[in-house]
């Protein structure tokens, strides 16, 4: 199989992604598929359930008539809605107005909190964030919320709330994403690259992978891979962000991905694919990946990805 080809029979979503990343297109070729996420395919689907509000499904992080007995999480509703489409490359001016509704609009599940000042949660504030820079609104005040609630080990917990003081693989790595992309959209904030870089050196520290306690797996789920990522760590997860925040920085990467390369390496199969692990349970608008035990066109793209830029700098034999 012409693996390549492979990816590049896909929704424009990522096939913009691996026209510009693995195949070397030219600007004005992907530049022109990524167009297309707003009029075709995943990105038109999640765009057409847009409420006259702004939201999407009626609510903030659950949508309004949430079934709380329902198997997982549902990912029908605004913040993970416009995450996913953030994440697809949609030009943010096609939600022109979508910012101004939300503010108006759009209240916390949490204690009825106004929308663009986040709430108590990690992984829900770092998404606001960073979906709130791409569209252009202030985030000022949400931006501070990450650099007042840092833990002393330089991470981030979801449960501070609950009195934690000892971070989380998985709040710290959607803390530095949003924070990440913050950056990106909004321009230089040393303050916050320096917070940031903190948040980094504690996954660096246990290489990715292992706690600091024993030296074993922080937990089942970090080799495990699955698509899309939503707040869930994963080593690729946690590489995928490395390469973005060293590309950022103009930096290489880190010799203390060693063995977490080594995990994504492990899970590529003969014919250079790599398998959906599972599917997150939930409600979604759309399907947009295979059902656990297949070839993954998406986890595939993000290793192969990953596993370039590892040898480009001379790192992979």
């Amino acid at each position: 199989m012409d693996t390549l080809q492979w990816m590049l029979d896909s929704d424009p979503a990522l096939r913009w992604q691996v026209e510009r990343d693995l195949a070397g297109a030219l600007p004005e070729v992907w530049e022109a598929t990524r167009a297309k996420v707003a009029t075709e395919g995943f990105g038109a689907e999640l765009l057409s359930h847009q409420g006259d509000d702004g939201q999407w499904a009626g609510g903030a992080f659950f949508p309004a008539e949430f079934d709380q007995n329902a198997d997982g999480q549902p990912w029908t509703s605004t913040t993970p809605t416009l995450t996913m489409l953030r994440e697809f490359g949609l030009d943010a001016r096609v939600l022109d107005g979508t910012a101004e509704k939300l503010r108006a609009n759009s209240r916390w599940e949490y204690d009825d909190l106004p929308y663009w000042d986040g709430e108590v949660d990690v992984c829900i504030n770092a998404s606001t964030l960073a979906n709130g820079a791409w569209l252009g609104t202030d985030v000022a005040k949400l931006r501070q919320w990450f650099l007042d609630h840092q833990l002393d080990d330089g991470g981030w917990n979801c449960e501070w709330v609950e009195g934690s003081t000892r971070s989380s693989f998985h709040s710290t790595l959607n803390a530095l994403k949003g924070m990440l992309a913050y950056e990106q959209y909004e321009g230089p904030d040393p303050v916050l690259a320096a917070s940031r870089r903190r948040g980094e050196e504690y996954l660096l520290k246990r290489r990715l992978l292992y706690r600091l306690s024993d030296g074993e797996l922080v937990g089942p789920w970090v080799d495990k891979f699955a698509w899309p990522f939503r707040w869930f760590y994963s080593a690729l997860n946690a590489l995928n962000y490395f390469r973005e925040s060293a590309l950022h920085a103009g930096t290489g990467p880190d010799p203390r991905f060693t063995q977490a390369i080594d995990v994504v390496l492990g899970d590529r199969t003969d014919d250079g694919t790599w398998i959906q692990g599972r599917r997150h349970p939930g409600e979604v608008w759309i399907e947009v990946d295979v059902d656990a035990g297949e070839p993954s066109k998406w986890l595939t793209f993000y290793a192969t990805r990953v596993l370039n830029w590892w040898a480009d700098a001379g790192r992979l034999d």
